[in-house]
C-alpha cells in the first residue's frame, strides 16, 4: 500500500505527467464553471422570457375581466400561455380556457396585493410543470383572481439531456486538452531526452564529446549551450588535472630517484662511505620533497576553496616587517603609503610576498624595490628588481605549475616551480590579480586586491 501511495504522489511523476495533470485539472475546473454558468444563463433566459410574456398575458386577462367579467370559455391570448382561469371571490371557477375546462380552481396561494402579479412554478395534474402568473383584480362584481399558465414540460423534460450534453462536452474538451498538452510537453522535452542520452554516453575518458544544440533558438538551445560550456570547463579541468598529475609525478620522481640511488650506492660499500655526507645529501632531497608536498597541499586547499579566516591587515606594515625579517643578498627598499588596509589571510599574503621577494632577490643585480599604494578601491603592491627582466612571451608561462625559465633553474636548482603559481592562486582567492607587468628595467610583479572598506 505504501508503494502504491508513493506512485500516486506527484513528486514521483515525470515532468510531462505533472504538467499534463496540472493543465488538465485547471481546464477541467474552468469548463465545469463555464458549463454551470452557461446552464444558469439558459435557465435564466428562458424564465425571464416566460416572466415578461406572462406579465403581458395576465395584464390583458385582468383588463378583460375588469371590463366584461366573463363567464364560461376564455379565448387563448398567447399561444404559449394556454392555461387561463378566472376564480371568483367565493373560490369557484367563473371562466377558463379550453385546456382547463371542467377543472376546479388551481391550488395556489392567493395573491396578496391587488394589481401585483405573482410568479411561480407549479405542478398541474395532467399538464405537468407549469409556469403560472397570478393576479388579484377588483371588478364591479367583486374580487377576481386571474391565472395565466404556460406548460414547461419540454424544458423540464429535456433539462437532464441538456445537462448531460454539457457535461459530456466538458469531459471531451478536458480529455482533448490533456492529450494535446501531453503531446506538446513530450515534443518540447524531446531535446532533453536527446541530451540525456548523449550525456549518458560520455565516459570519463571522452573529453571531446558535446551534446546537440537543438533549433530553433529557445530555452532548450540555451540549456544545451550551457551544458556544452560546462563540458568545456570540465574538459579543461581534466586536462589541467592530468597535466598536473604528470608534472607532479615527474617532479617527485627526480628527488626520489636520486635519494634511492644515493642510498643504494652507499649500501653497496658501507665501509667506504662518508655517512654524514650521505645523510646530508639525503636530507637535501628530503627537503626538496617536503617543499613540493607543502606547495601541493597549498594548491589543493586553494583549488578546493577551503574557507580561511581573514582579518584587517595594514599592507605597509606587513611589507616592512617581512623585508626586515631576514638579511637578503641585495637590499630591499620599501615605500608604503599609510593606511592601505585589506581583509586578508595574513600567512597567505606573507607567502605571496616571500615568493615575490625571493624571486626578485634571485634575479636582481643590486637592488629590490617594494611599493604599496591605494588606487581607488584596490590596494596595489609592486615588487621590482634590476635584473634581466622577463620576456613578454614568458610573462604568463612563469605562472604555470612546475614551469621554470632556464635562468631560474640555473640560479636555484632546488626550486619547485610552484611559488608564482601559488601566489597567483592566493591573489585570486582574495578577489585580486597578480601579473608580470611591463618594466623599464628588470622584472615587475603587480598584486592587486580589494581594499578594506573604511
Amino acid at each position: 500500500m505504501r508503494i502504491f501511495g508513493d506512485l500516486l504522489s506527484p513528486s514521483c511523476w515525470t515532468v510531462r505527467t505533472r504538467v499534463t495533470a496540472a493543465a488538465t485539472l485547471f481546464v477541467g475546473l474552468l469548463l465545469v464553471i463555464v458549463t454551470m454558468l452557461f446552464y444558469q444563463a439558459v435557465h435564466r433566459t428562458v424564465f425571464e422570457g416566460l416572466h415578461d410574456q406572462g406579465t403581458l398575458v395576465v395584464s390583458d386577462l385582468a383588463t378583460l375581466v375588469d371590463e366584461t367579467d366573463p363567464r364560461g370559455t376564455l379565448g387563448v391570448l398567447d399561444p404559449d400561455y394556454t392555461l387561463l382561469q378566472v376564480v371568483g371571490a367565493e373560490g369557484g371557477v367563473l371562466a377558463s380556457s379550453e385546456s382547463l375546462h371542467g377543472r376546479g380552481p388551481l391550488k395556489v396561494p392567493e395573491p396578496r396585493v391587488v394589481g401585483r402579479p405573482e410568479y411561480r412554478t407549479v405542478y398541474v395534474p395532467g399538464k405537468g410543470e407549469v409556469y403560472l402568473v397570478s393576479e388579484k383584480v377588483r371588478t364591479g362584481g367583486g374580487m377576481r383572481i386571474v391565472h395565466a399558465g404556460a406548460p414547461i414540460n419540454e424544458f423540464t423534460q429535456y433539462r437532464a439531456s441538456f445537462i448531460g450534453l454539457l457535461v459530456a462536452m466538458a469531459l471531451i474538451a478536458t480529455a482533448a486538452v490533456g492529450w494535446i498538452v501531453s503531446l506538446s510537453v513530450r515534443r518540447a522535452l524531446r531535446p532533453v531526452r536527446v541530451m540525456r542520452g548523449e550525456l549518458a554516453e560520455i565516459t570519463g575518458g571522452e573529453t571531446d564529446r558535446r551534446v546537440t544544440v537543438p533549433s530553433p533558438n529557445d530555452e532548450m538551445s540555451d540549456l544545451a549551450e550551457s551544458v556544452n560550456v560546462t563540458l568545456d570547463r570540465l574538459a579543461d579541468v581534466m586536462s589541467r588535472q592530468r597535466a598536473f598529475v604528470a608534472d607532479v609525478s615527474h617532479e617527485l620522481r627526480s628527488p626520489l630517484t636520486g635519494l634511492r640511488a644515493q642510498l643504494e650506492v652507499a649500501l653497496e660499500h658501507p665501509e667506504d662511505e662518508d655517512w654524514p655526507a650521505v645523510a646530508r645529501a639525503a636530507l637535501g632531497d628530503a627537503d626538496r620533497l617536503q617543499g613540493i608536498v607543502s606547495d601541493l597541499l597549498i594548491l589543493a586547499k586553494l583549488g578546493a576553496g577551503v574557507e580561511v579566516e581573514r582579518e584587517r591587515v595594514d599592507l605597509g606594515e606587513l611589507v616592512r616587517a617581512e623585508a626586515r625579517r631576514r638579511v637578503r643578498r641585495v637590499p630591499v627598499e620599501v615605500e608604503a603609503a599609510v593606511g592601505v588596509t585589506a581583509r586578508v589571510t595574513p600567512h597567505h599574503l606573507v607567502r605571496v610576498l616571500t615568493n615575490l621577494l625571493d624571486n626578485a632577490e634571485r634575479h636582481a643585480r643590486s637592488r629590490v624595490w617594494v611599493t604599496v599604494e591605494a588606487e581607488g578601491r584596490e590596494a596595489v603592491l609592486e615588487v621590482r628588481d634590476d635584473g634581466s627582466g622577463i620576456a613578454p612571451e614568458d610573462r604568463e608561462r612563469i605562472f604555470w605549475r612546475f614551469h621554470r625559465l632556464p635562468e631560474g633553474r640555473a640560479r636555484d636548482a632546488a626550486g619547485t616551480g610552484l611559488g608564482l603559481t601559488i601566489s597567483r592562486d592566493i591573489a585570486r582567492a582574495h578577489g585580486g590579480t597578480l601579473v608580470a607587468a611591463d618594466s623599464d628595467q628588470g622584472a615587475r610583479f603587480v598584486l592587486r586586491i580589494p581594499r578594506d572598506k573604511p
